[in-house]
């Protein structure tokens, strides 16, 4: 893909959250969900286009190939939220200021998935083991995720929190929305700032599944690069608009254990048996309808109950 073409996608992101932080959201306030529903469809509708343009422009097969990526990052983040639920309740964030953390966590997300993406594509490009390393990574992960049970969450035995802790001293109470403040001549830390440290550190673990995911459908950086970042612009849109009913997605987990675990398949026989991408995309796509329309029938009962 051209320079300029990486440059013009990578401006249109600068300015899509200039105009996010410092005009649309510029005043601190607690996102409801008619707004996050309209920002959500906002974001989707960015993408859609975009992927039209990649479909018309590029060529089907990629845009086909962005099309599945980006359902598997959109279907993977979804899972983000529930880790995001608990982050916020446990450290007790104020919901004016929850946009706020998501906002510079996802600026940091799109770095930290650059680098993961360029190092991932060299790696398959250098070491063709590697296709086979990641398949097996993402088996092992679909598998573990299939058992595992409740969600938990221990902020305090975050290794990079701890190590934070003991060379920076931290506020008790949140200071109206700053990360830093001054303090006795000296900068403190706020909670706020230790808030945005978990969420970038537990990104940059949800990355190490979710890259190789997307590698496993195309290898072409400029759509992996594209997929993940769409799908990641709209993840604080998403929060609010499923932040209260994130736990009705019952079956979710298990379809995300089967996609996942279907991918890693993938990479595994690639050079037995190549599956086309549309087939991956309808597989995905039929996967996430059934665990959605499972997670209604199985609410209603309960509701019923």
């Amino acid at each position: 893909m051209p320079a300029y073409v990486w440059g013009g996608f990578v401006l249109f992101v600068l300015i899509m959250l200039v105009l996010d932080l410092g005009v649309f959201h510029k005043r601190a306030h607690e996102v409801k969900f008619k707004e996050a529903i309209l920002w959500s469809l906002f974001w989707i509708t960015l993408a859609i286009i975009f992927n039209f343009g990649v479909y018309t422009l590029v060529g089907h097969e990629q845009g086909i190939s962005f099309f599945t990526g980006y359902v598997i990052e959109k279907s993977l983040s979804v899972d983000n939220l529930f880790v995001f639920v608990l982050l916020f309740t446990y450290f007790g964030v104020p919901k004016k200021y929850q946009h706020k953390v998501l906002f510079w966590g996802v600026l940091g997300a799109i770095i930290m998935r650059a680098i993961f993406i360029f190092a991932g594509i060299a790696l398959i490009e250098r070491f063709s083991i590697t296709v086979y390393i990641f398949g097996a990574f993402l088996i092992f992960t679909g598998v573990r995720m299939a058992f595992e049970k409740e969600k938990k969450i221990d902020p305090e035995k975050n290794i990079v929190l701890k190590l934070f802790r003991k060379i920076f001293p931290v506020t008790k109470e949140y200071r109206e929305g700053a990360f830093f403040v001054k303090q006795n001549r000296r900068r403190y830390a706020t909670p706020l700032f230790v808030v945005l440290l978990v969420v970038e550190t537990s990104d940059l673990i949800f990355a190490v599944d979710s890259i190789p995911a997307v590698l496993a459908v195309t290898r072409d950086p400029f759509i992996v690069f594209t997929s993940n970042i769409f799908a990641i612009l709209g993840l604080r849109a998403l929060y609010f608009a499923l932040a209260q009913v994130v736990d009705k997605f019952y079956y979710l987990q298990v379809a995300l254990s089967i996609i996942l675990t279907y991918v890693g398949v993938k990479m595994m026989i690639v050079d037995i048996y190549k599956i086309q991408t549309l087939t991956s995309l309808l597989i995905i796509i039929s996967v996430l309808l059934l665990a959605i329309l499972a997670s209604i029938i199985k609410s209603k009962i309960s509701t019923r109950a």
